[in-house]
């Protein structure tokens, strides 16, 4: 096989193909940022509801991201699989990788269930204010009930991935957000359901990708290439290897939200408008890491068919250049950001009411730290995503949950509170409210990027091999 991204220049050395990077780079780019629209699409169509529903989605945004992410490592291993198969010629696999994942996706539907009825259970400890609890819960129950067709639809886009054909990752995208806009119009304001048509809107159009992602897996051409209509069968010894390395990469993304979770969870109790505003800003920050996530995936892809053709050096190779491309794009976009925030935010929060005008001027101080953590979650990022292509997930999931939860959470909680306000006695406490917990992101961000950056470029996911047949 021909290795990824190699060229070989007028001197007969290699080099890594930058523009082959940009091609196959792209559609994912243009795939998450449209994830990205969908988010600020949710974001606008719920602050046409009220300031408190704003509030409300920031309260619950996070801990949903957190349940989806920890649970959606059944997916997540489906790429590294599919990539290392496709490297060393075994396509067959590469289709069996993908199926395997969507069964472990479905199977993840009890443990949603549970969750959907155990939301009030999950917001008590925060004491968030009545009206802002109803409107939280109104949205969770019905998004847990459709959270495994998401994670089922990102093990067939990983497989999509995977082999390359990321055009068709794309479509699948594209044709989701497109349907979340009228579905959202519909079971919000037509069906009257308000916070919970949210929900219902978004399930009903991740139900719409799934079909096609299936289609699309058993048309001709895959059942050709790929054997994808004999390959669906559940494949228990499979299934359990790529829990082993997806859920890994599951927890890591899942601590990294679910300290975010706990840190907004903690801006909503100092205020809505505080709430609002950070609500605001990390769906703005999105168009920088959602497209950076496309570039990063490019690494999983490309360091996972280097290592199935057997050349660890240029897994090295490429996976270091596209380390340097998530940070350059998200420290670019950060500034974009930063520049343009003063005609953004108004746009989310017209200034209407004294909580609106208050909510865009804390958003425009929380825009100066949540630029600097873009930069240094583009080396994260990468980084992690290269190490995945690796099949080495274990440590850097050690690495992101003890920095989450004994570095940014209890630091937020200093830097949020003022004194008598916080949740846990006997810490110090700065009563920043926003500004601080911005800060405490920024701080973990840059030492949860340089880690990952370190770790890759130790080498010691040289000696990872995944089980035979991979």
């Amino acid at each position: 096989m021909t290795l990824p991204a190699r060229r070989v220049g007028p001197d007969g050395r290699a080099h890594v193909d930058l523009r082959a990077v940009a091609r196959f780079a792209a559609p994912l780019m243009a795939t998450n940022a449209i994830q990205a629209l969908l988010n600020l699409t949710d974001t606008w169509f719920i602050g046409r509801l009220s300031t408190d529903a704003l509030a409300a989605m920031s309260a619950i945004y996070w801990v949903m991201t957190c349940a989806i992410l920890v649970l959606g490592g059944v997916g997540f291993a489906v790429q590294t699989f599919v990539a290392q198969a496709v490297g060393s010629r075994r396509r067959a696999r590469a289709s069996q990788a993908a199926w395997s994942g969507l069964w472990a996706a479905l199977g993840t539907l009890p443990v949603f269930l549970l969750l959907a009825w155990g939301g009030p259970t999950l917001l008590a400890p925060f004491h968030l204010a009545p009206a802002v609890a109803r409107l939280a819960l109104e949205y969770w129950e019905p998004r847990m009930w459709g959270a495994a067709l998401g994670l089922a639809t990102w093990a067939l886009t990983g497989f999509f991935t995977g082999i390359g054909a990321t055009r068709t990752t794309f479509a699948i995208a594209g044709v989701t957000v497109l349907a979340n806009v009228p579905a959202n119009q519909f079971f919000m304001f037509r069906l009257d359901l308000g916070m919970a048509g949210a929900a219902w809107g978004t399930n009903a159009a991740q139900a719409l990708g799934l079909v096609l992602a299936i289609a699309i897996v058993l048309s001709p051409r895959y059942a050709r290439v790929f054997r994808s209509h004999l390959t669906w069968r559940p494949d228990r010894a499979l299934i359990m290897r790529q829990l082993r390395i997806g859920l890994p990469v599951g927890v890591m993304y899942g601590a990294d939200v679910l300290g975010v979770a706990l840190f907004q969870l903690m801006v909503v109790q100092t205020g809505s408008s505080a709430a609002a505003a950070t609500q605001i800003v990390i769906m703005l920050t999105s168009l920088a890491y959602l497209p950076a996530i496309g570039i990063a995936s490019a690494g999983t892809t490309f360091v996972g068919q280097a290592i199935g053709a057997g050349d660890r050096d240029w897994a090295r190779r490429i996976g270091s250049s596209v380390i340097l491309l998530c940070f350059g794009f998200m420290a670019c976009m950060a500034l974009l950001i930063l520049a343009g925030g003063r005609w953004l935010l108004p746009v989310f929060v017209p200034p209407i009411d004294a909580a609106a005008r208050e909510a865009i001027a804390v958003g425009l101080l929380v825009l100066w730290p949540a630029a600097a953590y873009q930069a240094f979650d583009g080396l994260y990022f990468g980084s992690a995503s290269a190490l995945r292509g690796a099949g080495d997930t274990r440590v850097p999931a050690l690495t992101a949950l003890a920095l989450s939860w004994f570095f940014f959470v209890p630091l937020s909680h200093t830097l949020v509170f003022r004194p008598g306000e916080g949740w846990v006695d006997g810490l110090p406490q700065a009563g920043l409210g926003a500004l601080g917990g911005w800060l405490a992101l920024m701080s973990y961000a840059m030492l949860l990027g340089l880690g990952m950056l370190a770790r890759w470029r130790s080498g010691r996911w040289r000696g990872i091999t995944l089980a035979r047949g991979s």
